[in-house]
């Protein structure tokens, strides 16, 4: 039996007012997920290494692939990280209209890299170029549509942030979820450079 004991009229607490959280601990689980994340985008490079030049007797990337439109999508993105970090040092500086401006820039530009990819993936299957074309363009719109899926879940996460931090302010739990934030934003960055220069860029040669 419990050594405790309790007052007649007394209510046994089994919450805390607040939740502990090991310092860093969120930091390095999301440092681990980001790692299985690399591992994800690595099997799916090394996939489209493999298969990247088998177009079944189509055309190729040459054919295919407008550089100027990604180019300008790939800026898009860039421009979006540039603008997450404007919105981090206002983090910083503890300025919550600032930090939700800059957030909502970051979300325009994502929204507009998403738009532009949704419109190369319209036009390659109008001119034949599905997926179920060749192993080629499987492997590409597996890559490209994983990417662009991930800067669809960030999206959303960072709208839900917003409103958080507009409810609540930056608190350090919302400080603690836009680090995280912010980290998979630029890790999706890395990973645009990599597709842009491995798929798009090796494609057109």
């Amino acid at each position: 039996m419990s050594d405790i004991a309790l007052t007649p009229g007394a209510t046994r607490a089994y919450h805390l007012d607040r939740e502990p959280h090991p310092e860093n601990g969120t930091a390095l689980g999301f440092w681990l997920y980001l790692m299985s994340d690399c591992l994800i985008f690595a099997a799916l490079f090394a996939t489209y290494g493999v298969l990247g030049r088998s177009y079944a007797g189509g055309p190729g990337g040459a054919e295919l692939f407008d550089l100027k439109l990604v180019a300008i999508n790939t800026a898009f993105l860039l421009l979006s990280s540039i603008t997450f970090g404007f919105a981090m040092l206002q983090k910083q500086q503890g300025k919550k209209g600032g930090t939700l401006g800059w957030l909502a820039v970051t979300g325009v530009f994502g929204l507009c890299f998403l738009g532009v990819e949704l419109y190369e993936f319209a036009h390659l299957i109008h001119v034949g170029a599905t997926p179920q074309s060749s192993a080629a363009m499987s492997a590409f719109f597996t890559l490209v549509g994983t990417h662009g899926l991930h800067v669809t879940f960030g999206s959303i996460w960072l709208v839900v942030l917003m409103i958080q931090i507009a409810q609540r302010g930056l608190t350090r739990e919302n400080k603690r979820r836009l680090m995280c934030l912010s980290m998979f934003w630029h890790f999706l960055d890395v990973v645009w450079i990599g597709v842009f220069t491995f798929v798009y860029l090796m494609g057109v040669l």
